[in-house]
């Protein structure tokens, strides 16, 4: 059922928040792969957020709109503590939020982040906005370098606005995660990475967390991360702990 806030919900029994990355959603990251499905099975209530930008959610072109991405996340928690799983961008937002309001969460999953979170090189993002503004204006993709293709590519999944996906990556630097704010997370966090993925390796990041632990993904890239049997086997392993 589509809430009048544009969030998702299936009913069950206990609660589970799943945040997409930068050019998903909740049904292509989500309910497309059947990881949704398997939360349902088993007994959870899930609760799928489409980030500004993307999905069913408003798709303003103006950078500025995004300056606090944390907004859509906030609105659908729940009032009692709760599970939640995010990707790539949505595990950022979600990061954010838990250092905001650290009360609010049981046990959390960060997927496809790691050395992005303390690594403040800006070229990677440069070179996909680069990307991004040449296919706007009609490049062939195949023309772009392997960064900007591959996030190309994905960016060009149907439902998507590339204007509104180039204000995301083109949004006010705003809220920064340091090790202070991650401090501030003291439930459990899984942190699970793919070895070829661009923001590998994440030994720093899960040992930030008081309660942090680090599932590594062989053979499996950014983008293959939420396709992975052995990241629904973790991060279905890790929520079921939940008390």
């Amino acid at each position: 059922m589509l809430l009048p806030s544009t969030l998702w919900v299936v009913k069950s029994s206990k609660t589970v928040v799943l945040v997409h990355g930068w050019g998903g959603s909740f049904e292509s990251t989500w309910q497309r792969n059947g990881f949704t499905a398997l939360l349902e099975d088993g007994g959870k209530q899930v609760i799928g957020v489409d980030l500004l930008g993307h999905g069913v959610a408003p798709k303003p072109h103006e950078p500025e709109a995004y300056a606090d991405m944390t907004e859509r996340i906030i609105d659908a928690l729940p009032p009692e503590p709760i599970a939640a799983i995010g990707f790539s961008l949505g595990a950022l937002t979600l990061l954010s939020t838990a250092i905001r309001h650290p009360d609010r969460f049981e046990r959390i999953v960060l997927a496809g982040i790691g050395r992005n979170v303390f690594d403040r090189d800006n070229s990677g993002a440069a070179a996909i906005v680069d990307g991004l503004r040449a296919l706007i204006n009609g490049a062939d993709p195949a023309s772009l370098d392997q960064t900007a293709r591959h996030f190309a590519q994905y960016a060009q999944q149907p439902g998507n606005d590339l204007n509104a996906l180039l204000a995301v990556m083109e949004r006010p630097t705003g809220f920064e995660i340091d090790a202070a704010g991650l401090g501030l997370v003291t439930c459990p966090v899984l942190v699970v990475v793919g070895e070829d993925d661009f923001v590998y390796p994440a030994d720093e990041l899960a040992a930030a967390f008081s309660a942090g632990r680090l599932v590594t993904l062989p053979r499996t890239d950014h983008f293959a991360t939420t396709e992975s049997f052995a990241f629904f086997d973790a991060a279905l392993e890790f929520v079921d702990a939940v008390s």
